[in-house]
């Protein structure tokens, strides 16, 4: 009943001067709008990057060849490919934090053309028929996603991007059509679901899946990988396995025979049955260190590593990428939160100035009060309850201003804001704070007043 009694008497006092309440409370809405707008922003920033990466997979490991050293010889990043099918196999069968696992070959400046039409694809990727889960491509937007028999025969079909749809087949649906690849024709089995741009602003839409054999065979240079300097070479170098017999001589050969320890310490790596990546789903993002520890152990096994050696391998993940990125996402949105808690200070100084304007004001009627038996503690509680309703209606119209001016962003701008429900309970609560912390100076010294020199006041 008294708090009643104390937020009516404070809702008669503020109306006595209804413009100089509003412009009292105006800093608190100032304040309050661009807490919860930058809170918005930063949240929808936040989940903008999470959504990137879990596009890409937050479960998803890469695992590339590294330096190897043979003699003291270091071949440096990637000199040296080591990874095969024959890995890809032995991981998905003893890791059991492992979903699914595919070799990956790609290839740029791949000209497609279909028609009278053609388009340079950013990627050709491949894969095996585990490579679209690996890479959280769901459902295909139509048609399928090639098979383990496909790949296996390496079958010249393909599964195109959005994108790639677009320019090549803009009018029809592109399934059971043919593109040309490097003078090879494949049948487009699929069309991928959109998935858009990922973080770093490439378009993932716009690329051709094949199957890793076809790339391998197909789509490969002479002599090379599918990747210029690691990968797999062209069906040619299969085929021949010895210079001999393409270029007959009757000549000795220069070079001494290789003997069994020289085989054994450093074997020849057969290039053509190499991959330049092994891509690797876990079960959950959680088992990604276990997954990890497990690929490390397969590996270092089926390559001979000693221990104390160095891996001819290296593995990444998306954890560290989300990391880093939430992190910076959230310095970024801490900085503009003290900006913004700066400009609640500066209109809490406002709220003090105003409640020792009026308790000037107001001294005669605050010393009558006194004269007829008011206590010191309920002038205190008087003055601080108009602080803190001062503050609360402020920090109220400040939250509606600031959802206003988020949505408003958002449509204009386009940048990505998430309603922060955690935000508009601070801000509630810190206007609530502004208005004890500023209004409790003037309370106090309105209730100390003497009520004989109150009433003498002019």
């Amino acid at each position: 009943m008294f708090l009643l009694s104390q937020i009516a008497s404070a809702f008669v006092s503020l109306r006595r001067n209804v413009l100089r309440s509003l412009l009292t409370m105006l800093g608190i809405v100032i304040g309050v709008a661009v807490v919860i707008t930058m809170m918005e922003i930063g949240a929808g920033a936040s989940k903008s990057i999470k959504a990137s990466i879990s596009n890409m997979g937050t479960n998803v490991m890469m695992i590339w060849p590294w330096a190897v050293r043979t003699a003291g010889v270091s071949s440096g990043s990637g000199g040296s490919v080591r990874l095969t099918e024959q890995d890809c196999e032995a991981i998905e069968a003893e890791c059991l934090s492992v979903e699914a696992v595919t070799p990956s070959l790609s290839r740029r400046g791949i000209q497609a053309v279909a028609g009278n039409r053609n388009w340079t694809p950013f990627t050709i990727y491949s894969g095996n028929e585990k490579y679209f889960t690996v890479q959280s491509w769901k459902t295909p937007a139509s048609g399928r996603y090639f098979t383990k028999r496909e790949v296996d025969v390496a079958a010249c079909v393909a599964v195109i991007g959005q994108t790639v749809k677009r320019e090549l087949f803009p009018d029809v649906d592109p399934v059971g059509k043919d593109i040309q690849l490097r003078g090879v024709l494949f049948r487009i089995i699929g069309v991928l679901p959109l998935k858009g741009a990922n973080m770093m602003g490439m378009d993932q839409d716009d690329t051709v899946i094949v199957p890793w054999t076809t790339m391998r065979q197909r789509l490969s240079n002479s002599g090379g990988s599918a990747t210029g300097s690691s990968g797999s070479s062209s069906n040619s170098s299969e085929t021949t396995s010895d210079t001999s017999d393409v270029y007959p001589t009757s000549s000795a050969s220069i070079y001494p025979a290789r003997d069994s320890v020289q085989a054994e310490n450093y074997p020849l790596p057969v290039r053509f049955r190499n991959v330049h990546q092994i891509t690797v789903s876990a079960k959950t993002p959680e088992q990604v260190p276990d997954a990890i520890a497990q690929i490390t152990q397969v590996l270092r096994r089926r390559h001979g590593i000693q221990p104390g050696e160095e891996d001819d391998f290296v593995i990444r993940d998306m954890s560290e990428m989300l990391k880093t990125m939430t992190a910076t996402s959230g310095l970024m949105t801490t900085l503009l939160l003290i900006v913004a808690l700066l400009s609640l200070v500066v209109g809490g100084v406002g709220i003090m100035n105003i409640m020792l304007v009026s308790v000037t004001e107001r001294t005669r009627e605050i010393g009558l009060r006194m004269a007829v038996g008011a206590r010191g503690s309920r002038i205190l509680a008087q003055f601080l309850t108009e602080s803190v309703l001062l503050c609360l209606l402020g920090g109220l119209v400040g939250i509606g201003v600031g959802r206003c001016a988020s949505m408003i962003i958002a449509h204009v701008l386009g940048w990505p804001v998430s309603v922060s429900v955690g935000a508009i309970a601070v801000s509630a609560g810190v206007s609530a704070a502004i208005g004890v912390v500023f209004g409790f100076y003037p309370a106090w010294r309105a209730s100390r007043l003497n009520p004989i020199d109150a009433l003498r006041h002019e």
